[in-house]
C-alpha cells in the first residue's frame, strides 16, 4: 500500500531501523516529520515481530532505468506507445511498491514522461533524469558535443550521463578503452557544470575513472576494475561510487530471468567477479558508496532491494548498505537536507515493516516485511520540480 503525502500520521512506540533498543513516538503533518521523541519502555519489552512496526527512510535507486521495457532495444521498439506507456506506469508502480520513494534514471525517460506518469497514473515517484545517454556516437569532436548537450538541457533534465567505456556489449580486452578523446570528456563535464548540471559516468574502469576524479564528477556508476589508489583518489575528492554490483550477478546466469546468451552471460559474471575487489578498496579508502540497481525490463522492477543483499555479499556491513541506500544516496542526489533520514522537518519519504529489516535475511523476506510505503510530497510538487 503508497500512503501519499499523509496530512496527519502519529505513531505510537515504533521502532527507528538502524536504532536498536529504542522506541519512538513519531508524527508526521502535512508529508514532513513533525516530531520524533524517544519513550521509554520497560526493561522486559521485546520487539514482537508482526505486532511492532519498524521505520526507515524510503530507499533511493541512483541507477535505474524506468522506460526501458526490454533488454535488447530492438525489442523496445517492436512495442507501440500504448504499451510502453503502460509498462512504464507499471514499473513506477513497482518500484514504489518495493520500497524506492526516489530513482535517479541513468537515461531514457524524458522529465516530460515522468511528470506524465506520476500525474495520470498516480504514481509518486521522485524521479531526477539525464534523459539522454553521451555515447560512442557522440565522440565528433566538441561542436557535435555542445549540441547534442543543448538538446539535453531543453528537456529540462538535471544530469548529464558520459558513456566513458564499453560495457557488455564490449569484448574483455576493449571494455576498458575510452569512448571518448580526454579532450571531449572533459569538455562534457566542465560544459554540464557551466550549466549548473550534475554528471554521472559509466565506467567499467582504467583511465577514464581518473579523468572523472580529474574533472570533478559527480559519481561514478558500475566501476568494477577500480584500483585502491583510485579508490583513494575518489574518497580525497568526494566522488560518489555507485556499483550496481546485483545486475553483473542477474545477467551472468544465463538460466536467469534476463537469459542471455553464454558470451554476454561469460562477460558479466567476469564483472560479478571483480566487483567484490573494488567494494573493498572502495570501503577501506572510505568512498561515499551510493545504491544503485540498473534494473529494466519487468522482470526487475519490483526487486531492487536485491542490491542491499549483494553490497553485503561483497563486504559492506548492514548498516553501511542501508546508508548507501538512504542517506548517503540523498546526499549524492544533493537532496540531504530534506531526504534520506528520519527526522523533524524531512521529507517523510519511508518504510514501515512489521519485522526489524536490520535483521532480515535476504531481499525477498525484506520486500515481504514491507507494510506500506510513505511518500512525502504531494503528486503536484513532483510535476514542479521537474
Amino acid at each position: 500500500m503508497i500512503n501519499k503525502h499523509p496530512e496527519a500520521l502519529v505513531f505510537k512506540h515504533i521502532f527507528i531501523a538502524g536504532t536498536e533498543g529504542k522506541r519512538f513516538d513519531l508524527s508526521i503533518k502535512d508529508g514532513r516529520f513533525a516530531s520524533i521523541a524517544e519513550t521509554e519502555q520497560p526493561n522486559d519489552h521485546r520487539a514482537d515481530s508482526g505486532t511492532d512496526l519498524w521505520i526507515s527512510p524510503g530507499v533511493i535507486d541512483l541507477h535505474t532505468h524506468l522506460a526501458w521495457t526490454d533488454f535488447d532495444h530492438a525489442d523496445q521498439l517492436k512495442r507501440d506507445s500504448r504499451e510502453l506507456e503502460a509498462m512504464q506506469a507499471q514499473a513506477f508502480e513497482a518500484t514504489l511498491r518495493t520500497g524506492v520513494t526516489t530513482a535517479r534514471d541513468a537515461g531514457g525517460i524524458l522529465p516530460s514522461r515522468v511528470q506524465h506518469l506520476v500525474q495520470h497514473y498516480g504514481q509518486p515517484l521522485r524521479v531526477q533524469t539525464c534523459s539522454d545517454m553521451l555515447g560512442a556516437a557522440d565522440a565528433r569532436g566538441l561542436k557535435h558535443l555542445e549540441a547534442r548537450m543543448a538538446e539535453i538541457f531543453a528537456t529540462g533534465a538535471g544530469w548529464i550521463k558520459i558513456l566513458a567505456t564499453g560495457g557488455l556489449g564490449a569484448p574483455a580486452e576493449q571494455v576498458l578503452e575510452p569512448i571518448f578523446s580526454k579532450e571531449e570528456f572533459s569538455f562534457i563535464v566542465r560544459h554540464a557544470h557551466a550549466h549548473h548540471k550534475k554528471v554521472l559516468v559509466h565506467t567499467w574502469g582504467g583511465v577514464t575513472i581518473d579523468w572523472s576524479i580529474d574533472a570533478g564528477v559527480e559519481s561514478v556508476e558500475h566501476g568494477m576494475f577500480l584500483t585502491g589508489d583510485q579508490a583513494g583518489r575518489l574518497a580525497e575528492s568526494g566522488i560518489a561510487f555507485v556499483p550496481t554490483t546485483s545486475i553483473y550477478r542477474i545477467a551472468a546466469d544465463p538460466k536467469g530471468v534476463l537469459a542471455l546468451n553464454q558470451v554476454i552471460c561469460d562477460r558479466a559474471a567476469r564483472a560479478a567477479e571483480a566487483h567484490s575487489k573494488a567494494i573493498g578498496y572502495a570501503q577501506r579508502a572510505g568512498v561515499r558508496i551510493g545504491l544503485g540497481t540498473d534494473y529494466a525490463t519487468p522482470a526487475l522492477h519490483g526487486y531492487n532491494l536485491q542490491e542491499l543483499d549483494t553490497l553485503i555479499d561483497y563486504g559492506l556491513t548492514r548498516a553501511e548498505a542501508w546508508l548507501a541506500a538512504t542517506r548517503s544516496a540523498a546526499e549524492i542526489l544533493g537532496s540531504g537536507h530534506e531526504l534520506g533520514q528520519i527526522a523533524k522537518g524531512y521529507l517523510a519519504d519511508a518504510i514501515l515493516f512489521n519485522a526489524d529489516p536490520y535483521q532480515a535475511p535476504n531481499a525477498d523476506a525484506l520486500r515481504k516485511s514491507i507494510v506500506t510505503v510513505i511518500t512525502g510530497a504531494q503528486e503536484q510538487d513532483l510535476i514542479q520540480a521537474q
